[in-house]
């Protein structure tokens, strides 16, 4: 029986502030409903299970952010697309820490090839073509610049810059100066 006002989109929005409440890993069907102030079993007709929520506000963080990003990099090129990509991903995962995590929550290929991350890697790749690498140092590139923007987030959100100077928004600056020298000097042999 549905019980009346959930719905499956709704139960996965609130999910989703509750992951940037009380982060990701904690989110789970009890703490929903709890905060819903329904009874577990009452999700369980519009969710599969604690995976189910997982996977789904998963998806929804992949959809924002690729939504935010595309939005950011039209109509620019080479350097200005990279520093609107990597801005419009930090600034995400800041406002959104729950959902940022839940972007990295592993997907079963299946619905990882039907995702919003697809996207990603198709933007994360129309920005290299600024900087003209072949394959396979795009991929190499492409692999990169996710490591670096992931961690340093990872980074920023857990304070492990907070005692010290520069900054992090300087060092922000000139990591992307720096990634954009290394794009642009990258070389074609291994």
């Amino acid at each position: 029986m549905v019980r009346a006002g959930l719905s499956t989109e709704g139960l996965v929005r609130a999910g989703a502030e509750l992951a940037d409440e009380i982060g990701f890993e904690q989110t789970t069907p009890a703490e929903l409903a709890r905060r819903l102030g329904v009874r577990t079993a009452s999700l369980y007709s519009h969710l599969r299970n604690a995976h189910d929520l997982k996977t789904r506000i998963a998806l929804t963080a992949l959809e924002e952010l690729a939504d935010r990003v595309s939005a950011a990099v039209a109509g620019r090129a080479g350097k200005d697309a990279l520093i609107a990509f990597a801005n419009a991903y930090r600034d995400y995962a800041l406002e959104h820490p729950g959902r940022f995590a839940a972007a990295r929550f592993p997907l079963d290929p299946e619905t990882a090839a039907a995702s919003a991350g697809v996207r990603h890697a198709r933007m994360t790749r129309a920005v290299l073509r600024g900087y003209d690498l072949a394959e396979p140092q795009q991929t190499h590139a492409v692999r990169l610049l996710g490591s670096v923007f992931s961690g340093f987030v990872v980074l920023e959100t857990a304070g492990g810059f907070s005692h010290s100077a520069p900054d992090a928004q300087e060092s922000w600056t000139e990591i992307l100066n720096g990634l954009d020298t290394l794009l642009r000097t990258w070389p074609t042999t291994s």
